[in-house]
């Protein structure tokens, strides 16, 4: 059984995401990353599910199964981003923040909702 989760990290995660999500929208700093993962046509896609996802983990406070739902998709998006930035040969500093949400939404998914 894992300890009780801080709603802390909840917020933290949301909060993060919610940045994200809208910099994939607003950005042209993001939208040179993009192109630079070789996804720029899916920048506005993967922006529009990290804001979803991001209301989703708020929405968990009171609906458990959308919260585990929207931090298992976020642990698989970060999943996948690892997976990018290997394939582009990042260096490991650069992906450690795709490694350290990968954790923290699979964290939540299992102990927070």
């Amino acid at each position: 059984m894992l300890p009780p989760v801080n709603p802390g990290l909840v917020l933290f995660s949301s909060l993060s995401f919610l940045a994200y999500g809208s910099a994939c929208f607003l950005s042209a700093y993001m939208k040179r990353e993009f192109d630079r993962y070789q996804m720029g046509s899916l920048r506005m896609l993967v922006g529009g599910l990290q804001l979803c996802a991001a209301i989703g983990l708020l929405a968990g406070q009171s609906q458990p199964w959308i919260g585990r739902t929207a931090s298992a998709g976020l642990a698989v998006m970060m999943l996948v981003a690892v997976g990018v930035r290997i394939r582009i040969k990042d260096t490991v500093f650069q992906a450690v923040p795709a490694l350290l949400y990968l954790a923290l939404n699979a964290y939540l998914c299992l102990a927070a909702f």
